[in-house]
Parts: structure tokens; C-alpha cells; sequence
């Protein structure tokens, strides 16, 4: 890479370290406040609750033997692989790099706690009329809204290669 397109990186790079050290931060308030399974109601429909994930999305594969762990690591390093060379090349796309930089941000911050932790810590906790959805953390919240962002952008007249 040349330091011409770092630099046109530089602000996609900026938010996504900026997912990673909010994700962190929050996750470190979450776990030295609370009990693993501690819940502290919010409001009607919003708790914090400290949950250790082994798996990934909605804990899928949580209770695998420990294998996952070093798959979910080798899929995060193969997506922030592919998103530095996509913001590389289209760092003038501002929807889609704002996508990217954000699922960029949610999987370091993720893997980040796959590495030193051996598990996600999430603490959002949404429910209503007694259904829980999964407890989720900032860096999933990220990598939410970037590919909403992404899908957004190859939505959008002009995006799906068809001449103007």
C-alpha cells in the first residue's frame, strides 16, 4: 500500500479503531460492574446483563468443543483482509466505506476478544412480552448497521454496474 492510499484510508481506519476502543471500553465498564448472568434492569424492555459467547452470531456453535474458536479468528482475519483492500480501493465511496469501516471496527473488537479472552463478551439485553433477543455488545451493533450501510449502497441507483 502506498502512503497516497493510507491516507485516502485514514478516516475509514479512524472509526473503525474508534468501534474497537468504544467496544472495549464498554465491555470492560460491563464486565468489572457485573456477575457473569447478573441482570440490571434498564427499563421495561432494555437490561445490561455481563453473557461470556463462545460462539458467534446469536451463539451459534457456543457449546462446540473450542475449535470455533480459532475458526471464528481465521474468518474475522480473512474479513478484515477483504475490507482493507475494499476501502483501498474505493476510499471515496463514503457509504460503503462507512459500512466497511464499521464491520471493520465490530470484528477486531470481537476478535480482539476471541484472542485475549476466549469468548465475546455481550450486555445489551432487548426484550418484550417475555421474549429476550440475544444479548449483543457495541462491536455487533457496528458490524449490524455497517452491512445494512453496504447493502444500502448496492441499492442505490447506479451501484450494480449498470451505466448511468
Amino acid at each position: 500500500m502506498t502512503p497516497a492510499s493510507l491516507k485516502r484510508m485514514a478516516p475509514w481506519l479512524a472509526i473503525a479503531a474508534a468501534i474497537v476502543v468504544l467496544d472495549q471500553i464498554t465491555k470492560g465498564a460491563i464486565s468489572a460492574s457485573l456477575r457473569p448472568g447478573e441482570v440490571r434492569e434498564i427499563t421495561s424492555f432494555f437490561n445490561l446483563v455481563l453473557v461470556h459467547n463462545r460462539g458467534a452470531a446469536f451463539s451459534f456453535l457456543s457449546d462446540a468443543g473450542g475449535w470455533q474458536r480459532v475458526m471464528f479468528v481465521g474468518i474475522a482475519a480473512l474479513a478484515v483482509a477483504v475490507i482493507v483492500v475494499l476501502l483501498a480501493k474505493h476510499p471515496g465511496e463514503r457509504l460503503f466505506c462507512s459500512g466497511l469501516a464499521l464491520i471493520l471496527g465490530g470484528a477486531l473488537g470481537n476478535v480482539w476478544d476471541r484472542v485475549m479472552l476466549g469468548q465475546v463478551v455481550d450486555f445489551l439485553d432487548f426484550h418484550a412480552l417475555g421474549w429476550h433477543f440475544w444479548a449483543f455488545n457495541v462491536a455487533d451493533s457496528a458490524i449490524s448497521v455497517g452491512a445494512a450501510l453496504t447493502i444500502l449502497d448496492g441499492l442505490l441507483p447506479g451501484k450494480s454496474g449498470e451505466k448511468a
